[in-house]
């Protein structure tokens, strides 16, 4: 009790949430309850965390327990926690500025939204859950006492502009969040109420949620009401039930407690480990990504439990990266109590439970993608780059992700109601025609960049579908997946796409090399600082010229991807591949035959040079040069049509 009350601004965004929480959000304000139940839960598993691994925290004599205290007379409803609690500069920080609220990305968010749509789902989704009080009350204070202090503060605001922090009397460490409601909500303090929405959206809560009502004991003159406290919920883990008690409202309700995503989970999967190591698990499929920009710390990931005791939030040691989008909980009954990092980085335990986490994972994958097309679509344009970059990092599971995979190819292309636009490579296999040997893909920016590709020009005569790889991660997934049902995956814009051709088709070849052989000669000198090897192609049938990448070489998309993201990537030569029936090749072989020397075969091997360039999308060293060329051959054009 050493300072006096003191008065704080709320931050700008702070103030504009409140406003539009009391002004602006109509529906389903009974929302209140969910979020400040919520919080004082995860208070409740942060003290029992903290007391397991810091010396001198005790978890002593108070119970671990929310309690609702509804006071008809004074007009307040008061949530108590025996939790972690705040002291005085973490009550500020908290409840008065945007450093831990995510308010800013809710205003943002509300923003995009139509002044009729306002939706109250956001406040959960980012964070602002303490704010939703103010749905339903004109006043609210909050007294708090940290685990491990003597000293208790007060925090109240009108949510208007200004809260105030001054010293308080509690008995224990914890927090109490009294609620003084307005007179249209005084609903929220009977019993039958709030029993009701405790059922609906808590009943999962591990802790025990208990309800102040009045018991009338004895008879006539000796007849008598005392207060007492009774449970409500059940308080008892969810993934510890049977999946014959749980409904689904009860599942997406603990997917929303873990997640604070407000769409309900793509697919979920309950289950219970016995044997050597004995654990349960309740896992999420979430639907997207778009939420996890605005992730509230200590709500993603995987928690782990030990004997239904809160250890850890997004324990990374139990799920491998590339599946690093699935929320849930596991809970061991073989880990110490006292678990830490370092001890699960060097358990057998733990990767006997992450082996068995990430087999229950890729059978829900299986699961989805056979049986809901679409849902599965939808999933993977979402979360396919996280996913297909385990193929570059966990060889044990590359069939299994081989056949999660799902790609937009020149098939799909012309067939776009088929499977959501997507293909596997199961299906890709099954259409392959006769005498293709291998899975043919090509990396690029975007579809329209790959579908034109000049790459694509003889696998397109041969009538093989082509696959169109668009993420920077697919180059590697590729190589580290190989083949697949026993075809190799081939980059259509390798050097060392080899495909079948007929004896009179090597014949044409090596002729046209020989007759090429002093114009390939004097096209590689011309851009020897540019190229490896000019060579005649086996890949052009229309276009005249093309860039490949070597051995050991990157494509441009991946070395533009890298450099945008700061990796240093030094200039590769590739390989410059020329078509010999191509007429301006015919052109140049027999202009270069009669002078050697000629402006002409130099300006336009430059000029191919640079729209090979732009074709497999790199920027060019010099544009205004290239401009200038191309200006220079339309006036060269104009002239004779004149």
């Amino acid at each position: 009790m050493t300072t006096p009350e003191t008065t704080h601004r709320f931050q700008a965004e702070v103030s504009q949430v409140l406003h539009l929480v009391i002004h602006s959000l109509y529906s389903n304000k009974e929302i209140f309850l969910r979020e400040l139940v919520s919080n004082a839960s995860d208070a409740l598993d942060k003290l029992r965390f903290r007391a397991l691994t810091e010396t001198g925290l005790a978890l002593g004599d108070a119970a671990l327990e929310i309690r609702l205290i509804p006071d008809e007379k004074a007009g307040t409803l008061t949530l108590e926690d025996d939790g972690i609690g705040m002291t005085e500069a973490e009550l500020v920080e908290h409840l008065g500025t945007i450093a831990h609220s995510g308010s800013r990305a809710f205003l943002d968010a509300l923003q995009k939204q139509g002044e009729q749509k306002k939706d109250l789902t956001l406040i959960g989704q980012f964070g602002v859950g303490f704010y939703s009080a103010y749905l339903v009350a004109d006043r609210v204070e909050v007294i708090s006492r940290a685990a491990g202090s003597a000293e208790a503060h007060r925090w109240k605001s009108e949510a208007k502009d200004t809260f105030t922090v001054e010293p308080a009397e509690r008995a224990t460490r914890g927090t109490s969040v009294i609620l003084h409601l307005r007179p249209e909500h005084q609903e929220f303090l009977t019993g039958w109420r709030l029993r009701e929405l405790v059922r609906r959206y808590s009943d999962f809560v591990s802790h025990p949620i208990r309800l102040r009502v009045e018991k009338k004991t004895g008879e006539g003159d000796d007849a008598k009401t005392e207060l007492d406290f009774e449970t409500i919920n059940r308080a008892s883990a969810l993934w510890q039930r049977s999946k014959s008690e749980i409904t689904d409202e009860q599942y997406d309700e603990l997917y929303r407690h873990l997640t604070h995503d407000q769409a309900k989970p793509l697919a979920r999967t309950h289950f219970q480990i016995e044997g050597t190591q004995q654990f349960s698990g309740l896992l999420y499929l979430p639907q997207s990504t778009d939420r996890d920009m605005f992730q509230v710390e200590g709500k993603k990931g995987i928690r782990l439990f030990v004997k239904r005791v809160f250890i850890m939030e997004d324990c990374e040691e139990l799920i491998a990266p590339w599946l690093r989008f699935v929320r849930g909980v596991v809970d061991s009954d073989d880990l110490p109590l006292n678990v830490s990092r370092e001890i699960l980085q060097d358990s057998a335990a733990v990767r006997a439970i992450k082996r068995q986490v990430t087999k229950k994972v890729l059978d829900l994958l299986d699961e989805v993608a056979k049986e809901r097309v679409d849902d599965y679509a939808a999933f993977f344009r979402a979360h396919g780059p996280i996913l297909k970059s385990g193929l570059a990092t966990d060889y044990d599971h590359r069939e299994r992700l081989g056949a999660l995979l799902r790609y937009q190819s020149s098939y799909t292309v012309e067939h776009a109601d088929e499977n959501a636009g997507l293909t596997s490579l199961e299906q890709y296999v099954s259409r392959m025609k006769e005498g293709q040997e291998a899975i043919y893909y090509v990396v690029g920016e975007s579809l329209k960049a790959l579908s034109g590709s000049p790459h694509l020009e003889a696998l397109r005569q041969r009538n093989y579908e082509v696959i169109y790889m668009t993420d920077p991660v697919d180059e590697w997934a590729a190589d580290g997946l190989r083949e697949f049902s026993g075809k190799p995956l081939v980059s259509a814009m390798r050097a060392d796409l080899k495909l079948q051709e007929s004896e009179e088709e090597k014949k044409t070849k090596e002729e046209a090399k020989g007759s090429l052989g002093p114009l390939l000669s004097a096209m590689h000198e011309i851009l020897k600082e540019n190229v490896r090897e000019v060579r005649v192609s086996d890949r052009l049938t229309d276009s005249p010229a093309c860039l490949v990448v070597g051995e050991g070489g990157s494509n441009a998309f991946l070395e533009r991807v890298l450099k945008e993201r700061g990796h240093a990537t030094p200039k590769q030569k590739r390989i410059f591949e020329i078509n010999p029936k191509h007429p301006l090749i015919e052109k140049m072989r027999s202009i270069h035959a009669k002078e050697a020397a000629s402006g002409e075969v130099i300006s336009w091997t430059e000029m191919l040079y640079d729209q090979a360039l732009l074709t497999e999308g790199s920027a060019l060293d010099d544009p205004q040069r290239f401009a200038k060329r191309v200006a220079e051959l339309l006036t060269v054009a104009a002239a004779g049509k004149s």
